[in-house]
């Protein structure tokens, strides 16, 4: 991209409003990637006094800037006035959605248009460490433990789109280790530290766990340590692939933002490359009447 069009660099915006600790350090880590392969980032935080027209208001000043190609709020937003989220990612312009969590990236993954939107980051992330499995997907029963707008709902429908056999399973599933048994691929997303259990785990299973819970833990300095969903001590004795937590599917998370970026920028430049285009305007004259 920068051999064809020098001086171009993706650009990259981060809308944060607040000040909540885990966002912070989600933010600097998305920075400090975008600055080490070349795009520009742009981190915008607003106050926690910010109201949802604030926030509106500086979406739309995101969604006319050339310069941006692909931007993110970041969620949750800690605001003492109420904000409605859902309204708040449908106003990011769906081109530039790189996180794929409006409504109309969302309505084209679920239909299966994997090629003409973008995918949230951290499924999407998911998906690519089960390709490095080298495991073929087609075929395979896929269980999703969550099923939420972020990580849940598209993973389904990736693994769905990808010819999986998906089953989603939640809070209300009162199946949920017989289920877990029949998995050759899983996909823990309930936000629950060490809630699968290793006996579960059917032998062989690629295991994808995106928990990141804190426990207590009277050896750390801090007085707390961080797991996943699943408890990883056990299941890595049955799965033949697992993710560590952490360092496992938050950096692929963070790589896919990245990818989603660039690749935006990619479709900015395919539409607007200079010189493309020999636009000429035309003077047009009224007619009076006009005619019928």
């Amino acid at each position: 991209m920068t051999e064809k069009f020098p001086g171009f660099r993706p650009g990259l915006a981060i809308l944060q409003v607040g000040n909540r600790d885990d966002s912070n350090l989600y933010i600097h880590m998305k920075l400090k990637a975008a600055a080490e392969i070349g795009i520009s980032a742009n981190h915008i935080k607003l106050p926690n006094t910010a109201t949802e027209a604030d926030v509106l208001k500086c979406i739309a000043s995101l969604n006319a800037d050339p310069a941006v190609h692909g931007f993110i709020v970041q969620l949750p937003l800690d605001s003492d006035n109420p904000i409605n989220t859902e309204k708040i990612t449908n106003a990011v312009a769906p081109e530039k959605d790189v996180d794929g969590l409006s409504s109309i990236n969302a309505g084209k993954l679920s239909r299966g248009d994997l090629g003409d939107c973008f995918i949230p980051c951290t499924p999407k992330g998911c998906m690519e460490l089960i390709r490095q499995t080298g495991v073929q997907v087609a075929g395979k029963r896929a269980v999703v433990i969550g099923r939420s707008k972020i990580v849940g709902a598209p993973m389904h429908d990736l693994l769905l789109w990808n010819n999986a056999t998906v089953t989603t399973c939640h809070s209300k599933t009162s199946t949920l280790a017989e289920e877990v048994g029949k998995a050759d691929i899983l996909v823990v997303a309930a936000g629950r530290a060490e809630m699968v259990k290793g006996e579960w785990i059917k032998p062989g299973a690629i295991v994808i766990d995106c928990g990141i819970n804190h426990v207590p833990d009277s050896t750390k300095a801090s007085g707390k340590r961080v797991v996943g969903d699943v408890a990883y001590n056990s299941a890595k004795e049955k799965a033949s692939f697992i993710t560590p937590v952490p360092g496992g599917v938050g950096p692929m998370t963070v790589a896919m933002l990245m990818q989603s970026t660039v690749e935006s920028a990619q479709r900015f430049l395919e539409k607007f490359q200079p010189g493309k285009w020999t636009i000429q305007y035309n003077q047009l004259t009224l007619k009076m009447p006009v005619p019928r």
